[in-house]
């Protein structure tokens, strides 16, 4: 079974330095039929102005994982991590028993566009980390974050996998699903077809009961998937 969630059915919170999509409920924006998606709590489409951001705030028990998709982030945290998140790296922060952080757009000029995950942990009062890597996941489905960081991925609290693939126009992709698992894909640029179904950028689709994803990059297209308990 696969349910497609539009990017035009998503919610929306706009300021002068910010434009987020959120697909599930996030802030001010509250849906009771779209509190997340298994371990998915959160997936925020975020576009920062040059010179925005978020000031120093904190998180707990939470693995948060971050995407950058055009332009460049500039992270600080309460551990000491002071990094710039680029196109083709994927951040990975477990809040656990708490953290403190900011992320502002590095450029006075450009703006930045990123996909910020929250993913519900299978262990509360952990002690923090941080973490950042550069993947090459250039058609292909790259294991960018995983429950146990096999393959070079980054490791969280959770039985969670995801995948992060960066498709040329006619790219075909697949990922095996494993019995009683769950997947999202979310599309962040382009056109694709999975499964036969279109999904364009900003839409997601829930996937239940299927044995496989196939994805057709109709577009030059980048897209999240991710494989859950």
């Amino acid at each position: 079974m696969i349910t497609i969630r539009t990017a035009d059915d998503r919610g929306r919170t706009q300021f002068d330095w910010l434009d987020t999509r959120h697909t599930f409920s996030f802030g001010e924006y509250h849906d009771p039929e779209q509190m997340g998606f298994r371990a998915l709590r959160v997936i925020n489409d975020d576009r920062i102005a040059p010179g925005g951001g978020f000031g120093t705030h904190p998180h707990r028990d939470m693995e948060i994982v971050t995407v950058v998709l055009n332009g460049a982030l500039e992270h600080k945290d309460s551990l000491g991590s002071a990094e710039v998140l680029r196109p083709g790296e994927v951040q990975r922060m477990s809040a656990g028993t708490g953290i403190q952080h900011s992320e502002y757009n590095h450029s006075a000029t450009e703006p930045v566009h990123l996909i910020q995950i929250w993913i519900m942990p299978n262990r509360k009062g952990v002690a923090p980390r941080y973490e950042q890597k550069r993947f090459d996941h250039a058609n292909t489905l790259r294991l960018v974050v995983s429950g146990d960081g096999r393959e070079g991925s980054l490791a969280i609290h959770q039985d969670a996998d995801v995948f992060a693939g960066r498709l040329s126009a006619g790219t075909k992709v697949g990922h095996d699903l494993k019995p009683g698992r769950h997947a999202w894909v979310q599309v962040a640029t382009g056109r694709v077809e999975l499964n036969g179904k279109t999904l364009n950028a900003g839409d997601g689709a829930a996937l239940s009961d299927e044995s496989q994803l196939n994805i057709l990059a109709k577009d030059a297209s980048e897209v999240l998937v991710f494989d859950l308990a």
